[in-house]
């Protein structure tokens, strides 16, 4: 593929690391945010969820001490959102944005059907 792809990356991340590196061999020129330090605003996220067919509840990251601090199991869409915009750590990751379309890339591989 000869192209851009955006990727929502945590570098700390295996899973994270290894769709970037898919990327990157696929020949498309990656544009890397580091969702952590730049997260997305509020619609931002909403819209890339949408267009990646997903609920904010299919891409909070349950496991986080944070998801449990602020009681989100019960949460609606929207205090999701708002949530994983404040705290952006709760946002499941890769998000990976082509011209083909979005994808959480879990796993890495499911990036390949944007690519």
């Amino acid at each position: 593929m000869t192209g851009s792809a955006t990727i929502y990356h945590n570098p700390r991340c295996n899973t994270s690391r290894t769709a970037l590196k898919l990327i990157e061999e696929s020949g498309a020129v990656p544009n890397v945010i580091r969702y952590l330090d730049t997260p997305p605003t509020h619609d931002e996220l909403r819209t890339l969820l949408a267009d990646a067919g997903l609920e904010p509840r299919q891409a909070v990251r349950h496991r986080e001490s944070i998801y449990k601090d602020l009681g989100l199991a019960d949460a609606d869409a929207e205090t999701l959102i708002a949530a994983m915009v404040q705290h952006p750590i709760l946002i499941e990751r890769p998000i990976v944005v082509t011209e083909k379309g979005t994808v959480l890339a879990r796993p890495a591989e499911k990036v390949l059907t944007v690519l």
